[in-house]
């Protein structure tokens, strides 16, 4: 199964972690040459690759003389603008002993959010893949605060697998896969492949095993359940094997599998869901929910019952039922304030507005029941 599904992609996107990158002094350049020499075979057996590649900050800390990954924003920004030099400098010239381009792309959760931008990134990926070229994508460390602060390259690599159209994501880590029983006790056992993310698979989760990346693998498993969505499959593999690329791509048992097969919804249903900072979070009574979850309906003034938060016109928010547990996300169509005055009202009570949806369906898209919290 996993040789019929991964070894028919035609494009797969590669995340990398700080961790594989890294051995107890600097750069592992063993483990990198491996990677790349694996991505130069898929790329001769058809198979177009893009890479996430986390490492700038791990790259960096040591050049300016720091012992540890630093705490402080200003240090690890200045970290990132060291390390991200070496970072594509190694890829460059590691690409090309293959006649291979690299291609350097920074991104921040902005660029995701606005979706201009984020079809222009689609747009300049696409035409990359078309020209040859292997991007490196990465966070923009520099100048994205919070993104350094969530370290979260596993959930940017579930946006550009919706950005590139890619038909699996393979999350290269610094352990075997998901473990079924808890690291560290004796016979611990790595699952083999997994249908789908439920609570228990969630409560499992454990953190990186590193101080050297800043993720773990309750944001993989985020990354993986989101991906799945898109009908697309995932593996978490410890990126060190040698030949590790090469083995997943003819089948091999290595590290764990997750299923794509299950719920899926368009590429801008995915990028309503999780491409957004949440500005703020509106309450619903019940026949609200019921519209929205059952019948695909708009969110109307009736339906809220309270608002969170402030916020614009076109801003992100959750939708939460009476209970308060966030069911789904859209794009408002007025700001707070307008919507503390119309909150309870029936639509002819305010019918000099132009719009009397405060969500629109076409901007609305259902939250799986399955969340973890990764920040």
């Amino acid at each position: 199964m996993r040789q019929s599904t991964l070894g028919g992609a035609k494009r797969v996107v590669i995340k990398i972690g700080s961790s594989v990158l890294r051995d107890s002094s600097d750069f592992d350049r063993v483990t990198f040459a491996s990677i790349v020499r694996g991505i130069a075979y898929l790329r001769a057996q058809g198979v177009e690759c893009i890479v996430v590649c986390s490492g700038a900050v791990a790259l960096g800390f040591p050049q300016l003389g720091l012992l540890d990954r630093p705490n402080r924003i200003e240090r690890l920004q200045a970290s990132a603008a060291v390390g991200q030099g070496r970072l594509i400098r190694f890829w460059t010239d590691e690409l090309n002993h293959y006649e291979l381009t690299a291609a350097q792309v920074l991104l921040t959760h902005d660029d995701m959010r606005d979706r201009r931008r984020f079809l222009a990134a689609r747009h300049t990926l696409r035409a990359l893949l078309e020209l040859g070229a292997i991007p490196i994508i990465n966070e923009n460390d520099t100048v994205a605060i919070e993104e350094i602060k969530m370290g979260d390259n596993d959930l940017l690599s579930s946006q550009v697998v919706s950005l590139t159209g890619a038909s699996a994501l393979v999350i290269l880590s610094d352990v075997d896969g998901f473990y079924v029983d808890t690291p560290g006790v004796s016979g611990i056992r790595v699952a083999d492949y997994v249908p789908t993310i439920t609570e228990e698979l969630v409560a499992k989760a454990r953190g990186s095993s590193t101080g050297l990346g800043s993720g773990g693998m309750r944001t993989k498993l985020e990354a993986v359940r989101q991906v799945s969505e898109l009908g697309v499959v995932s593996i978490i593999a410890r990126g060190k094997v040698p030949t590790i690329l090469e083995r997943i791509y003819a089948g091999d048992k290595l590290g764990t599998w997750f299923d794509g097969s299950g719920e899926t919804r368009t590429p801008r249903k995915h990028w309503l869901a999780y491409a957004h900072r949440i500005e703020g979070k509106i309450v619903v009574d019940a026949g609200a929910r019921a519209a929205i979850q059952a019948k695909g309906r708009s969110l109307l003034p009736i339906g809220v019952t309270d608002v969170e938060g402030e916020f614009d016109i076109g801003s992100a928010v959750d939708i939460c039922g009476p209970d308060g547990v966030a069911f789904a996300r859209g794009l408002v169509a007025c700001t707070s304030q307008t919507l503390h005055e119309i909150k309870g009202q029936r639509s002819e009570e305010h019918s000099n507005r132009p719009t009397v949806e405060i969500v629109h369906r076409d901007d609305l898209a259902l939250l799986s029941s399955i969340a973890t919290d990764v920040d």
